[in-house]
Parts: structure tokens; sequence; C-alpha cells
């Protein structure tokens, strides 16, 4: 009875791995739509280019980049439409925005995965500074949860001017041990994102900021890709927030705008 009962658990395990391995893209990456009224609204913002065999859809408000008046980059989470973000476009201390939705996400073709996100993320950065003449030290990459990789990944191999982290993290595969402690996820995953291998290599400033109550990115893998970071850290976590409402305290505004004033970037 007892072997047969292990082997019962066994198959379960087995079956359960494999499905886990096959279907952790839908796990992983949760494609959204872009909110109609968005589209309509910032029509005269939007920009489609073509990177390989897809195009991408992003928005794009140029309200003069240089010295003290940074771009900010933004890289969005794992579910995220980045349109959802324009309601927030009063509360920086900054004019200039690049939002880009990622590949399968909102009117962007294709499909995600990490090496597509990373490879989108430098084709997409290179156009815009060329063809808009922006000089990257006057550029801010931020990124939220999925996307602290994805910016991390950028500043890593643009020479940027500031990083700005929200809820991130060391790498997928710790965040992903910690939610599914049983299973090999170390040899099943895929998408890594290893943010915590580029970080020594990394000397721009860059602000970490982390909800107190985050149970899907717990703090303490935004503290171990910290103790790795080359350059300057401003730490701030954020007071009676999840990893989903963050943004909606007065905390986190004061400690973005503090970074995109202080001078630590160009």
């Amino acid at each position: 009875m007892i072997i047969e009962t292990l082997k019962i658990l066994v198959l379960f395990f087995v079956g359960a791995t494999l499905l886990l391995y096959l279907f952790q893209g839908r796990m992983i990456f949760f494609p959204q739509p872009t909110a109609p009224h968005n589209q309509t609204r910032y029509a005269g913002n939007e920009i489609r280019l073509r990177h390989g065999d897809v195009t991408l859809t992003g928005w794009f408000f140029n309200h003069g980049i240089g010295p003290g008046n940074p771009l900010v980059v933004y890289y969005g989470g794992n579910a995220e439409d980045v349109t959802l973000n324009f309601a927030d476009l009063g509360h920086f201390n900054a004019q200039s925005f690049l939002f880009m939705n990622y590949r399968g996400y909102g009117g962007s073709d294709g499909r995600p995965s990490e090496k597509a996100l990373l490879s989108d993320a430098l084709f997409v950065i290179d156009y815009l500074l060329a063809t808009e003449g922006i000089d990257p030290v006057h550029v801010v990459v931020m990124g939220r949860s999925l996307g602290s990789g994805v910016a991390v990944h950028v500043a890593a191999n643009r020479k940027v001017g500031g990083v700005i982290l929200v809820t991130p993290f060391d790498s997928l595969v710790n965040v992903a041990r910690s939610h599914y402690p049983i299973f090999p996820v170390g040899l099943m995953l895929k998408h890594r994102f290893d943010s915590a291998a580029l970080a020594p290599g990394i000397t721009t400033p860059a602000l970490f900021l982390t909800a107190s109550n985050d149970q899907v990115v717990p703090v303490r893998f935004a503290k171990k890709l910290e103790s790795v970071w080359a350059g300057p850290v401003t730490s701030v976590r954020v007071p009676d927030t999840d990893h989903n409402t963050i943004e909606t305290s007065p905390v986190y505004w004061s400690a973005v705008n503090a970074y995109l004033a202080s001078g630590r970037h160009p």
C-alpha cells in the first residue's frame, strides 16, 4: 500500500513538473489589451516600430529632453498594459516619457519571452535615441516587477543616466522558488531575468522602491539585488502597500521625484 501511494505521488510530481515546464510562459506573461480610451486620447503620441517580423506599439511624449529634463523609459509588469500609467503622468517631476508594450501586449505583435523582450528593449531605445538625437545620459530607465529585469538589462548594455526599479528581484528563478519550493525551477525555468548577474557591472545610480507587504516579490529579493549593485543605491520601502498598490502611496511619488531631481543622474 505504501509503495502504491509512493508511485502515485511520484507520478503526480512528475506530471505537475512537466506541466509547469510546458506552460511556464503562460504563467509568467499575461498580455493585456490597450485600454480603448487611452488609445484614442493619446493617438498623437503613438509610435509603431518594426523589429524583425513584429511591430511594437508604444507612446512617446517629448517635451524637451536634456540636463534636468530626463526621458523616463518605462517597462511594465507581467500583466500590465503600459497605457494605464498615463493617469499618473501628472505625478512625475518629469515631462518626457516612452512607454512601449511588450510584444504580445496591447497593440504589439508576437509572443513574449525573455529573449524577445530584452532584444526589443535595446532595439527600441537605440532607435529612439538615434532618430531623436537624445543623449543616453539624459535617459532614466524605470522598470516595475518583471520590467525591472528589462530595465536592468538595458542599464547593463547601454550607458543611461539613471535607473528606477519598482518591486524588483535578483532573479526570476529565486522568485519562482519561493512560490514553488518543491519543484526544480532552477532547471526548468527558461525565462530567468537574472538581474543579479548583471548588477555588479552597473555603476549607474539606482532607486529601489519596495512595498512593505509584497507577497508576490518579497522585499528580500530586492535586497539581494541591491547588495550586488555596483553604483550608488537609494532604497525606499513604501509602507502599507503591496505589490499592486505601491504607486498609490505619496511616499512612492516623493521618492521617485526626489530621485529625478537629485542630480544623481545627468
